[in-house]
């Protein structure tokens, strides 16, 4: 589903801070003329596979720069926790004193001693905090209708927080560790505090009203007078009418459902991570491309067995997203897509990681605050900063659903069929762990196309040298390495700068492409580091410049190879650097508006469908598929196999979004989480409708469909 709704509140804006964090928000940044700039690491945005939460995986150029090097089948290096958690502590210290300073030749990671990250509280935030709380007086004191008095002194106040809270945010998306998850705990309901009296400030609020009702208003721009109804709508959805023992009440809940959400995501985490499967014997996972193998090997390295080799194992299998897809789809192991698919349908569904609970706390907690507001559920509170009411979206979500039903149904009698012809025993009683092998093998054999056999056309490095080439050709912009320049949090990690036809820096990104089980959430999304804004531009500068990242979960290097991606893969970077270039390529300076900040979530995703659709032009596609090692160009008669396939078992697919879609409508609109009717009843009623191979009994998907309750705002 693209994008997912915030779970914990409607938009973002200063007068209503979301609990978990606004979604694109405001953040601090550079700009590019200034000598120095301490950039803070990344943080995250929302909404999938891209999600880890979706339990059935579907079926002039740049000189090339050395973009990810392999690794080899040795021990991992140490990983860097203290690293990570002297930034962090840093950044909890100082309260971002850093985040405006302007763009980078050097950037440091300050040298702290991190068992104090643990062991004393974080000082920093709740000095921040102190200092912001008393500027926000000083402006409700003197809080005039007029920009410059209002929303500068308001859009500083509001990044300093956001800055510093992003790099948090971001480290426990792709970092996280128990120490980081302890600190955060520590400060976290301050910060909510914080962001709760924010939205709620009743000056500050009377001051946005008074602009909109006043005699300047059609002299305004638009953008300002779009900044103007989003505070106040958000400061109304954020609990500012609200007076007494109700904004108590609504704030009790915005703090549970922070801790919820939090606690909800974590368990995903640590229930993917704790599932693994050694295999000694080869014949258990035959099928297995050469890839896989190597993939399986260097984790079971990473598990303590130096000596396992891709020819000779042991074979560590895992939920992670390469390993989980390449034993659904390529292993003739019945038995083990049944296991490794049960594991991962049940996630995060018993024992201390049981995540029914929270979720019957959360869906409580979201009517109780839509009540508090005068909503008759949470999916309106929600849909009231989106651009469709509840209505329309249920409208066509049963319009899409009924036209792709015949179609599924299809689908299956095909694959039913060839299963058959294929002499398989399987065809009697095909299985949910049997549909995406059989469905890989049926697109093989229809199409004649092994996406296996493909990857070595679609090496990471030429494929984002491409994707640049291509940027160039549609927007006049160069992207360019900028490595060294900025603190990173993975050696990994490659940092850009965006320029220019006049060479001049106009972004920077970051990019996170491989998959780290152990400590970093699934999925791929974008997310906002800085926005462009003119109020925040150093001194001697015009503007502050954007700063985004884009994070990936996809096969990292094997051997000697670098990584080689799926064609699925490639689209998925195409789609996010869509988001990444929405959010860089904005020429606008009110940063409350500026990029994706302030977007509709249901328009959000049209740049990065946009951009996904260049993956079937042929020039583009030609200029980017070559293989690794020979430089031998993709065949053209390839090509126009992927473009006959691109809707291979597409009513399927349609169902499948649609039931995730329709899933979380239903249990923010109709669903009663204090009746009798469990979450779970209502998954199944709404996948009896949207699959034709009927749930499992035991189907616990929703435990860790993170999209919606996770409380994790971003772009996917």
């Amino acid at each position: 589903p693209k994008p997912t709704r915030d779970p914990d509140g409607p938009g973002t804006s200063a007068l209503h801070p979301r609990a978990p964090r606004p979604p694109p928000p405001p953040g601090g940044g550079h700009d590019s003329h200034a000598p120095h700039l301490r950039l803070p690491p990344p943080l995250p945005l929302r909404p999938p596979p891209r999600p880890e939460a979706q339990p059935y995986p579907p079926p002039p150029p740049l000189p090339p720069p050395r973009l990810l090097p392999a690794p080899r089948l040795l021990p991992p290096r140490p990983p860097l926790p203290n690293r990570l958690l002297r930034l962090l502590h840093r950044l909890l210290r100082h309260g971002g004193r850093h985040q405006q300073q302007p763009a980078p030749r050097r950037l440091r990671l300050p040298a702290l001693r991190p068992r104090r990250a643990r062991a004393r509280p974080p000082r920093g935030i709740r000095a921040l905090l102190a200092r912001l709380e008393g500027e926000l007086e000083q402006l409700e004191k003197g809080v005039e209708p007029a920009w410059e008095k209002l929303v500068h002194p308001l859009e500083r106040i509001v990044d300093r927080l956001d800055v510093v809270w992003n790099v948090v945010d971001h480290l426990k998306a792709v970092k996280d560790s128990a120490d980081l998850r302890a600190a955060v705990e520590d400060v976290q309901p301050e910060k909510v505090k914080f962001y709760l009296r924010l939205g709620q400030s009743k000056p500050i609020y009377e001051a946005f009203n008074a602009i909109r009702n006043s005699s300047d208003w059609d002299s305004l721009s638009d953008a300002r007078k779009r900044v103007v109804e989003g505070q106040i709508k958000d400061a109304v959805l954020g609990g500012v009418a609200l007076e007494d023992e109700q904004r108590e009440k609504f704030n009790q809940i915005q703090q549970e459902l922070e801790k919820l959400s939090e606690k909800f995501s974590e368990n995903v985490l640590d229930a993917t991570k704790k599932f693994e499967k050694l295999i000694t014997d080869k014949k258990e996972i035959d099928g297995l491309p050469a890839s896989a193998l190597g993939l399986a090997a260097q984790t079971a390295v990473s598990k303590g067995h130096e000596n396992a080799s891709a020819e000779n194992g042991p074979w560590m299998i895992t939920l992670d997203a390469p390993s989980f897809m390449a034993v659904m789809q390529h292993a003739k192991n019945r038995a083990l897509r049944e296991e490794v698919y049960r594991a991962y349908l049940t996630r995060a569904s018993s024992g201390d990681l049981d995540n029914t609970d929270i979720i019957s706390q959360i869906l409580k907690l979201r009517l109780e605050k839509a009540k508090l507001l005068g909503y008759k559920n949470f999916a309106e509170v929600s849909m009231a900063r989106k651009m469709a009411t509840v209505d329309r979206v249920q409208e066509l979500l049963e319009k899409i659903r009924a036209a792709s039903w015949d179609h599924a149904v299809q689908d299956m009698e095909d694959l039913k069929a060839f299963v058959k012809d294929s002499g398989s025993a399987e065809a009697n009683d095909l299985a949910h762990w049997d549909l995406n092998f059989w469905s890989e093998r049926l697109r093989e054999s229809k199409y004649d196309i092994d996406e296996e056999g493909l990857r070595p056309y679609f090496a990471l490095p030429k494929v984002m040298d491409g994707l640049f080439s291509l940027a160039n050709k549609l927007f006049g912009i160069t992207v360019e390495a900028a490595d060294g320049l900025a603190p990173v949090w993975n050696s990994d990690v490659k940092f850009y700068c965006v320029k220019d036809s006049s060479n001049s820096p106009v972004a920077y990104f970051y990019f996170d492409p491989y998959s780290r089980p152990s400590e970093k959430r699934g999925g791929a999304w974008m997310n906002v580091v800085f926005s462009r804004s003119s109020v925040l531009a150093r001194h001697g500068s015009s503007v502050r410049l954007p700063v985004a990242h884009m994070v990936c979960n996809q096969m990292p290097p094997v051997g000697d190879k670098p990584s080689l991606m799926t064609f699925r893969e490639v689209e998925t970077v195409f789609h996010e650097f869509g988001h990444a270039l929405q959010h860089m390529l904005t020429r606008q300076d009110e940063a409350f508006v500026a990029g994706i900040s302030g977007i509709e979530w249901d328009a959000v995703e049209l740049p990065s469908q946009f951009m996904e659709n260049w993956c079937y032009h042929k020039n583009t596609l030609l200029s980017i598929a070559k293989h690794y090692e020979t430089g031998e160009p993709l065949p053209e008669e390839i090509y126009a196999k992927l473009v006959a396939a691109k809707n291979f078992r597409a009513g399927t697919f349609s169902l499948r979004q649609i039931r995730f879609a329709s899933v979380d409508m239903e249990l923010h609109t109709t669903y009663d989480p204090s009746g009798p009717v469990s979450v779970y009843d209502v998954d199944r009623r709404v996948a009896e409708k949207t699959q034709v191979l009927a749930p499992l009994p035991e189907d616990r998907f929703l435990c860790g469909f993170s999209h919606i309750f996770a409380g994790l705002p971003r772009f996917d």
